[in-house]
This record gives C-alpha cells, sequence and structure tokens, in this order.
C-alpha cells in the first residue's frame, strides 16, 4: 500500500482483495498524511517567509498581468477573520490570511492574482475580473476557498459578495 502525489491528484496504491470498508479508511489515511506532511512543509517553507511571497507576487504579476501590478510589500497576517486576503491599492500592501499557507501552492498563486488585480483596478467591476481572469485556475481556486469556507462553517470569509453578470462584458484591461 502506497500513496503519493501526482500533479494536483493523490495516487493511492492497494491491493484489490481489500474490502470496501478497509478500502475508504485506508484511504482517508494515505490522504490526511499525506495532506498532513505537505501543509507542514509549507508552513515551514518558503511560503513562511514573506520576502518568499513577494517574490512570488512579482513573479505572478509578470506571467499574468504584464508585470503591471507592483506590491511594495506583501505579507502573512494572522488578524484576518473574515477575508483570505486583502489589498490597500495606495500604498501598494497586500496581505494574506495565514490560514492560506498549508493550502495548495496553485490556490495561493490565485489569491495573489486577485490581490494584485486590486493594483490595477480597485474595484470588482468587469474590468478587475478580466484581470484576475487571465489565471487560469481562477475557478477552480474559487471553488476551491469556497469549500473550505463551508467546510469550516466560516460564513462570509470571502473576497467580495459581487461578481459580473455573465452576460457584463468584460473589457480588456
Amino acid at each position: 500500500m502506497s500513496a503519493y502525489r501526482d500533479g494536483d491528484k493523490i495516487v493511492v496504491l492497494m491491493p484489490a482483495r481489500m474490502t470496501k470498508a478497509d478500502e475508504q479508511r485506508l484511504v482517508a489515511e494515505l490522504v490526511g498524511k499525506i495532506t498532513s506532511r505537505e501543509a507542514a512543509q509549507a508552513i515551514k517553507g518558503p511560503r513562511a517567509s514573506d520576502r518568499a511571497l513577494l517574490r512570488r507576487s512579482v513573479e505572478l504579476s509578470e506571467l499574468y498581468l504584464d508585470g503591471l501590478a507592483s506590491p511594495a510589500s506583501v505579507r502573512w497576517v494572522t488578524n484576518m477573520d473574515r477575508r483570505w486576503g486583502s489589498c490597500t491599492p495606495v500604498d501598494g500592501s497586500i496581505r494574506l490570511s495565514h490560514r492560506l499557507q498549508p493550502m495548495p501552492s496553485w490556490v495561493v498563486d490565485y489569491v495573489l492574482v486577485h490581490e494584485l488585480s486590486h493594483l490595477l483596478e480597485s474595484g470588482h467591476g468587469a474590468r478587475f475580473w478580466s484581470w484576475v481572469d487571465r489565471y487560469p485556475r481562477t475557478e477552480r481556486a474559487r471553488g476551491y476557498l469556497e469549500g473550505v469556507a463551508m467546510a469550516a462553517q466560516l460564513p462570509g470569509l470571502s473576497f467580495c459578495d459581487e461578481l459580473p453578470e455573465p452576460s457584463e462584458p468584460s473589457p480588456e484591461p
């Protein structure tokens, strides 16, 4: 029996002779071990540093925002109860909730792209979302965060209350 990470998936290998109940128990146990190990590495690893977070923000701005979003500071904070992140466009500061640290990198990247986009568009209008949607995992990451909030029974934990209407045109940034 073994389990390993293959991209976004955790692959579990086990003998075919196991009962369904044993199989379910074992899958939950092995997946739990992998996700716990990854969470511990994320908290102690490069994501523990505000400097690494700023470097990653610059990389994401280059990749998805034409290098136009230049944060003055990006840091982890422990006092965010109702948001995953926040941005103050006036001084270029971005703050991310420490609860993101054990989450997958693509989720943290989405939150960074979201907050970086506020440096280009302060509100949540169509132009803002056209920037955010350049990140290819936007929809998936939003679903992930909604699931985390729902599972933890954290009502209201979100970025914003409004998304553009589906029929609303998304002008080019």
